[in-house]
């Protein structure tokens, strides 16, 4: 079977679900009591958005490497915009900013375009964390000078670095998986966002017992167990689009369930800390890109580096 073929395919499955999910959304819209209205609103809400963005993923896939390119270089400027917009910056901050949206964001995804892990797995970590805070400096402003400094680079390293990681996949050069390198990006994508779909829903029908109140009310110890198993599940049987055997691939998922649940978990923690529901508001249902990429900052350099040391 040809990549374009296993896409399909996997294409054609998110589709049935979709399509399963709204005829649900839409007969318990139907039937809703008044108090639990809000809830199916949200639920369908996102499944809306989850149309849009599959309806990207078959862009980028169609259009290829240098459409997925910018489509993810998009996504990492409108979410460190968020980030920037929600935590409180300085004059003397906004030279810096303009390095990170302008430069930084730019070079990186062109470092993944011409296949040069070497630089790109170092830029912003050792050279954009030295540069920032001496031009913050040769600004002049002083105060809360680590403060800001920091944030700057916390948020340049979550929207950036770690999410130019998915894309990245598409530098693993696979013996034996030439050219399926998108649908590896896309397999890490579906276990990722299915894992946060089926952690939402088994926590709103099964959850009781909260396992952070205070950094995300609505994160369950039922919601994590089922959610996460499931997305295992399917994850496992995703297997046929992977270099990976089928425990191969549950162990994959395993992973990207776990990393994602506590990148969503950290980014969670920030938000409370500044008093935001989301990140944003540019995602019916959703929140910000930011709310949607934020299990993706943890998963995909996870993913990527064990891929690359076991195949490559």
């Amino acid at each position: 079977m040809t990549a374009q073929q296993k896409f399909w395919w996997v294409m054609g499955g998110v589709l049935a679900l979709l399509l399963l999910a709204s005829t649900i959304g839409w007969w318990l819209g139907r039937r809703a009591a008044p108090d639990k209205r809000e809830v199916i609103d949200n639920l369908n809400a996102r499944i809306r958005a989850w149309w849009w963005m599959t309806a990207l993923l078959c862009a980028c896939f169609m259009l290829g490497r240098v459409a997925t390119l910018v489509f993810f270089a998009l996504a990492s400027f409108f979410a460190l915009r968020e980030f920037a917009t929600l935590t409180p910056t300085r004059r003397g901050d906004h030279l810096p900013l303009v390095q990170c949206f302008y430069v930084a964001i730019p070079l990186q995804y062109w470092l993944i375009g011409i296949d040069w892990y070497g630089l790109f797995a170092i830029c912003i970590p050792v050279y954009g964390f030295l540069l920032l805070p001496a031009i913050t400096a040769l600004g002049g402003d002083t105060e809360n000078f680590l403060e800001r400094t920091t944030k700057i680079q916390w948020g340049l390293m979550l929207t950036v670095y770690c999410v130019s990681y998915a894309p990245a996949v598409l530098l693993l050069h696979i013996p034996g998986y030439q050219g399926q390198s998108l649908l590896l990006m896309l397999y890490l994508l579906l276990v990722v966002q299915i894992s946060d779909v089926l952690q939402y829903v088994f926590g709103k029908l099964f959850g009781r017992h909260k396992l952070a109140p205070q950094v995300s009310p609505s994160k369950t110890v039922e919601g994590l167990l089922g959610g996460g198993l499931s997305a295992i599940a399917i994850g496992a049987c995703l297997w046929w689009i992977t270099p990976f055997t089928f425990w191969g691939s549950a162990g994959m998922s395993l992973v990207i369930v776990l990393a994602g649940f506590l990148g969503g978990l950290a980014l969670s923690a920030v938000k409370r800390s500044i008093g935001a529901k989301d990140w944003g508001s540019m995602i019916e249902g959703h929140g910000g890109i930011l709310d949607r990429l934020d299990s993706v900052t943890f998963a995909a350099p996870i993913f990527f580096h064990i891929v690359r040391y076991a195949f490559v």
